[in-house]
């Protein structure tokens, strides 16, 4: 799914989580941030983030320095709470970044011949201004992508039709 409206975008999120198994739900944050007034908003949301610089120039939250004279920075969250989701899109402006909800399992999808999807293949990720999950692809709007295992393919349109969409890409493999 793909929309204008992070509103939207985070309605199809809910709407598909709340057909998953939400044990042991974390939620990862990832974002290229570019400006001193967004590192400041992130940071105070995210304090113990990771942050290291991009490009050339040297930095990193494990050495010390400081993130406004290493900008741009990849700031990267893992487990964070769920609460800071919207605050973090509304922080992150117009930068490039993920929102990752990991948790147990997809639900049985009879209609497809699949049981229970594990945990290795059951998460969403909201992109914001960006149409990669690596965030080099820079968009004005915001995709939602439904992760599955690899041999459970036909699960992703099956997630698509519970929540009234079609799937609006081709399959992407993993890198191993």
């Amino acid at each position: 799914m793909r929309t204008a409206d992070p509103s939207e975008g985070l309605r199809i999120v809910e709407r598909l989580l709340g057909i998953a198994d939400l044990r042991d739900l974390e939620v990862d944050f990832d974002a290229r941030i570019s400006s001193a007034h967004s590192l400041s908003e992130m940071l105070a949301l995210l304090p113990d983030a990771d942050w290291w610089a991009e490009g050339e120039r040297g930095g990193a939250s494990d050495t010390g320095d400081d993130p406004s004279a290493c900008l741009p920075v990849r700031l990267r969250r893992w487990a964070g709470a769920p609460e800071a989701v919207e605050p973090f899109l509304t922080a992150v402006g117009n930068h490039p970044a993920t929102v990752r909800w990991d948790f147990n399992a997809w639900p049985e999808a009879p209609e497809v011949g699949l049981g229970v999807g594990g945990t290795r293949g059951a998460f969403i990720t909201l992109c914001a201004h960006t149409r990669d999950l690596d965030l080099d692809e820079p968009a004005a709007d915001y995709t939602v992508f439904v992760h599955v295992k690899q041999v459970e393919a036909e699960r992703a349109p099956w997630l698509a039709a519970q929540v009234g969409l079609p799937v609006i890409g081709d399959l992407v493999m993993a890198p191993y």
